[in-house]
């Protein structure tokens, strides 16, 4: 079986909308901790305005405190120009940059149009000129709660110009957990087929409980890299009743489980993401880190002796 690669994006997207200020001190803390577990990537930080993330203000302090783990990307979310000068100034691995593939969805989240956005990026793409690794994420691209349907056609065409424009990869987002596992395995198939080159990467969020049978789909249907958060952080504002991303334990101890290979040491991930409720000062929705792995059993109860 191929390797599975995943990028956890807990201190990023799954902070960006926790309405008390985690301390740098442990973003600090999570990230260098996940560099251990065996993460592909990890997504950092953001690079937007401070007024318009707090939550993120700290991006150069993050960046320039964590401990870099060999084999390990860090790649930081770059919204415009201004935010790929000071993300150059980091050191980042890569740069995500993002819009969405629905027009309603893309004037409530960003406060411009498709083609706007996508000349920004085109810009910053540019400015960056191949000196960082470049990826983008197309948000929506599963279904929009404003508009419904996104046609998979206009996913593939937003990726086809991104591709002409040189990005190593593109993250096909289910951001508003609208995605069924039919419709993974069908836009996972033809995005391979059309665009064989490029690091496809699929980011679900569990917002009906189908966030891990749309993993399944998109691997059984050939995907190899995947978003994921601690705990299932995260989640849009911009859609009614959405709840976090998928949960990075949930999902790489489901794979496992099946055989594939994750490369991710799971009980340390664990211990991790039980960290993680004193942290954000709540529970948190990931579930193996509450009953634990399947492999982990529990003495019968004494009773059974009399009926053996």
């Amino acid at each position: 079986m191929s390797r599975i690669y995943f990028n956890d994006v807990v201190t990023r997207d799954g902070f960006q909308i926790e309405p008390n200020f985690i301390p740098t001190e442990d973003k600090v803390h999570l990230i260098d901790e996940l560099s251990l577990c065996g993460f592909a990537k990890i997504e950092v930080t953001s690079f937007t305005s401070p007024k318009a993330i707090p939550m993120l203000r700290d991006a150069e302090e993050v960046m320039g405190k964590i401990k870099r783990v060999p084999g390990v990307e860090y790649t930081v979310l770059v919204p415009n120009l201004r935010g790929a000068e000071r993300a150059l100034e980091s050191r980042a691995d890569e740069f995500n940059l993002v819009m969405s593939t629905s027009e309603t969805h893309n004037l409530a989240n960003l406060r411009m149009t498709r083609e706007k956005s996508f000349a920004g990026l085109a810009e910053v793409i540019q400015y960056v000129d191949g000196k960082t690794p470049i990826n983008v994420s197309l948000s929506t691209s599963f279904g929009c709660p404003m508009e419904g349907d996104v046609p998979q056609a206009v996913v593939e065409d937003f990726v086809q110009r991104f591709a002409d424009m040189g990005v190593r990869g593109l993250t096909i987002c289910d951001t508003t957990g609208m995605a069924n596992p039919a419709q993974v395995s069908k836009m996972s198939e033809s995005l391979q087929k059309l665009f064989p080159n490029l690091q496809i990467t699929m980011h679900f969020h569990n917002t009906r409980g189908m966030g891990l049978a749309n993993v399944l789909a998109a691997v059984q249907s050939g995907i190899i890299r995947f978003d994921g958060s601690l705990g299932g952080l995260g989640g849009c504002p911009y859609a009614p009743g959405a709840s976090g991303n998928i949960s990075s334990e949930d999902a790489i101890h489901m794979l496992d489980t099946m055989g594939y290979k994750t490369g991710v040491d799971i009980p340390r991930l664990l211990a991790l993401a039980r960290e993680l409720p004193t942290i954000v000062g709540h529970v948190v929705p990931g579930q193996v880190a509450k009953a634990g792995l399947t492999c982990d059993l529990h003495p019968a109860p004494e009773f059974i002796s009399d009926f053996r």
